[in-house]
């Protein structure tokens, strides 16, 4: 698996409830059957959550180098 760069990409989400979304979940359903379409939602899910804690992690370290380097308007304030 590649590094993550410097600078994050975009992250792009497809809407949930469009009417394509609609017909790939209907020929999912049909081609999947129970187990194996519940496997492929669940991986989806880690795949999701991966994503944002890898994003809340960056941002985290960047408010972390703010602070420690004393950079004024770059940290949150109270």
């Amino acid at each position: 698996m590649p590094s993550e760069s410097v600078h994050a990409r975009p992250h792009f989400q497809l809407p949930t409830h469009t009417p394509v979304a609609g017909a790939l979940r209907a020929v999912e359903s049909f081609l999947l059957r129970g187990g194996q379409q519940t496997a492929r939602r669940n991986a989806w899910a880690s795949v999701v959550a991966d994503r944002q804690r890898a994003k809340d992690r960056r941002e985290a370290e960047h408010e972390m180098a703010a602070l420690l380097t004393g950079a004024p308007g770059d940290a949150v304030r109270d």
